[in-house]
């Protein structure tokens, strides 16, 4: 016969508060037990998959990237790096101009990571390695001091590609009355680029010509050269579209004028070739056609296909995707979508490759 006075109930829902604990004798012995699974399940919940690092989650980005070369990349490239650094704090980004020859010249040499070049790329540059990715368009103009005395026939007539070439490539054209069909004898007083650079070349190709077939006074870089300019009454210069155009008022610098071009060559300058009075026109005249190629031109970012570490390539896809968003804001034109998918075909072919060594 069970003596119901020495049962001895642990756990009982028996009573007005459901499963309450009454302790008595040897129930105490399972506490420990009872603990020992509530802290299995504390654990086994802290260690869900959730907060787990997934094992093909991508670690963060971390290294360096050096960039050197063109003026005329130099002030997108900065907001490029700015923006990519702020959203990968693990990576560091060093970047300095120097001119396209320097760009194109550090990076096969494995001095910097990315080079930025302004110009065409050579068939024994890519014979060496070089892998360029279009990244941005603009245009190279030429520029004329305010107080230049011709300014008002200038910018009514223009100038003709022809009457350019004889200025800056044959020499033929040295004063500014015989340019225009006046009688006098001012002086043209031409300037040129000292350093490598895409401006140069681009303009040069324009007038059918090559960098060093270039006359003039030789000055070191962009802002160099548009400060001559400047300062000089009767200068005649060129420069990369940022460097003729202030980036916060959208006019040209104070103390320049863009040259305007008479494309048509008819002696004047018709309404669809006015388009030279801020940096907004002339970029929807660029993207129109109406502003001849060159001087309008890709810009590249090029690496050595041997050398792109993971930061690099990341990087490079970044500004063909979210770094566009920048590049109009920055006084660029932005590349058209089936470009940014070749762009970055590339990408993903070397990123195979060099998955695969």
């Amino acid at each position: 016969m069970i003596d119901n006075k020495r049962k001895k109930v642990c756990w009982s829902s028996n009573s007005a508060r459901p499963y309450t604990f009454r302790a008595r004798g040897r129930c105490l012995k399972f506490l420990p037990v009872i603990w020992l699974i509530l802290l299995m399940l504390i654990t086994g919940l802290s260690s869900t998959p959730s907060s787990r690092p997934q094992a093909n989650q991508s670690p963060a980005l971390s290294g360096k990237i050096s960039i050197s070369g063109a003026w005329a990349l130099y002030p997108l490239a900065g907001r490029w790096a700015e923006e990519f650094q702020k959203e990968n704090p693990g990576v560091k980004i060093d970047l300095q101009a120097g001119g396209a020859g320097k760009g194109m010249a550090d990076v096969l040499a494995g001095l910097v990571d990315i080079g930025m070049v302004s110009r065409n790329i050579y068939p024994e540059e890519l014979a060496r390695g070089a892998l360029p990715l279009a990244v941005a368009r603009d245009a190279v103009v030429a520029t004329l001091n305010h107080n230049n005395p011709f300014i008002q026939t200038i910018l009514r007539q223009g100038l003709t590609r022809d009457q350019l070439r004889a200025i800056f490539v044959e020499g033929k054209i040295k004063h500014w009355e015989e340019l225009l069909g006046l009688s006098g004898r001012t002086p043209i007083r031409v300037y040129t680029r000292s350093d490598a650079c895409g401006a140069a070349e681009t303009w040069a190709a324009f007038l059918g010509a090559h960098q060093e077939d270039l006359q003039g006074i030789a000055i070191y870089g962009d802002p160099g050269l548009a400060e001559a300019v400047r300062r000089d009454p009767y200068g005649l210069g060129f420069n990369n579209l940022n460097f003729a155009y202030s980036p916060e008022t959208l006019k040209p610098h104070q103390g320049l004028v863009i040259v305007p071009l008479d494309v048509n060559q008819d002696g004047q300058l018709s309404p669809e070739e006015s388009f030279y009075q801020d940096r907004d026109r002339l970029t929807a005249g660029i993207s129109a056609g109406l502003y001849p190629s060159p001087p309008a031109r890709d810009l590249y970012l090029v690496i050595k296909k041997t050398r792109p570490s993971r930061a690099v390539l990341t990087f490079l896809d970044w500004v063909l995707v979210q770094g566009q968003s920048l590049v109009e804001a920055a006084g660029y034109l932005k590349l058209d979508d089936l470009t940014v998918e070749r762009q970055r075909q590339k990408i993903r072919e070397l990123s195979l490759e060099e998955g695969s060594k």
